[in-house]
């Protein structure tokens, strides 16, 4: 239990109008970064996740994440409650949801709710600030088109913690060719920078009480939208009916496959300096794929 849990509760009662108490906190299941807290309240229940006072920013991101998922109306999302710090510790309290089952049709709500927030377009991509992916510091600050964006912000940037990190100088050299050669990816029209998710894996979804799906965890930043399909199919967790109900708005394009593993390695170049070297083999195989698809 965090040490400072109770004035973390002093702060969250004040900013909530509540008076909590921890007797009536129970631990519940929040991931592998933060401890989370379910908060049982007279005015609704409360989701509250903590950790140390270092980790205020990667809070205040989440919270302005969600807050954008939101006002693009596409799929719920926990509400924001506040966010702050107490002590040593960092809090961010959001609606609790109960989750139910899911229902015939929540998989196709799920598509077709991610394919109505993908409608929300930007002027560049990137994001007013950065955030994390995962515990992973990830940088938002645009660049002048979406492939140098990619090449610079999210290949690069790993390429950079796997070098730092002491993995075998052959595969970031090869990630380097790859990124000299993103813009081979892309056809003349380059994409639209929509609102993502950014780490939409089958963790990151459930469904409420009345079947409906709901997401929460986001890595916020606007870009191409095919890199949150990418991600529903690299640890699996989403079905026919999602893809159906998103490719009816959003049609597959040409070469849609290929940079779907273009844009997993970033996430698979991410657990390898999160998780270490079960990861190592996938991320080799990737990037030589990539390079022989690229013709370099």
């Amino acid at each position: 239990m965090t040490a400072d849990l109770d004035a973390v509760l002093a702060d969250v009662g004040e900013r909530l109008g509540r008076a909590l108490s921890a007797q009536r906190v129970v631990p519940v299941a929040g991931g592998c970064i933060n401890a989370a807290w379910r908060l049982c309240c007279d005015g609704g229940d409360v989701f509250l996740k903590t950790n140390d006072a270092g980790s205020l920013p990667m809070f205040e991101a989440e919270a302005e994440g969600l807050a954008e998922l939101e006002r693009a109306g596409g799929l719920r999302v926990p509400g924001v409650l506040g966010v702050g710090s107490a002590g040593t510790a960092a809090w961010l309290a959001l609606e609790y949801v109960e989750t139910g089952r899911p229902d015939i049709h929540t998989e196709q709500r799920l598509g077709a709710g991610l394919a109505r927030q993908h409608g929300q377009l930007a002027d560049r991509c990137g994001w007013h600030r950065d955030n994390t992916i995962g515990s992973t510091p990830q940088l938002n600050a645009s660049a002048e088109s979406w492939p140098t964006f990619f090449a610079e912000r999210r290949l690069g940037f790993q390429l950079d913690l796997a070098r730092d990190g002491g993995w075998p100088r052959p595969m970031i050299d090869s990630g380097r060719r790859l990124q000299q050669v993103v813009d081979a990816f892309f056809a003349d029209d380059l994409p639209e920078p929509a609102l993502l998710h950014g780490d939409l894996w089958g963790g990151n979804w459930a469904t409420d009480t009345e079947g409906a799906p709901f997401v929460f965890d986001p890595a916020v930043y606007y870009g191409h939208r095919e890199a949150d399909i990418a991600m529903t199919r690299l640890f699996g967790g989403f079905g026919a009916d999602f893809y159906a109900a998103y490719h009816e708005r959003w049609p597959q394009q040409p070469g849609e496959g290929v940079r779907c593993e273009l844009y997993n390695l970033y996430h698979v170049l991410n657990h390898l300096n999160l998780f270490g070297a079960a990861y190592q083999a996938q991320a080799e195989q990737m990037i030589g794929r990539l390079l022989a698809a690229a013709g370099a």
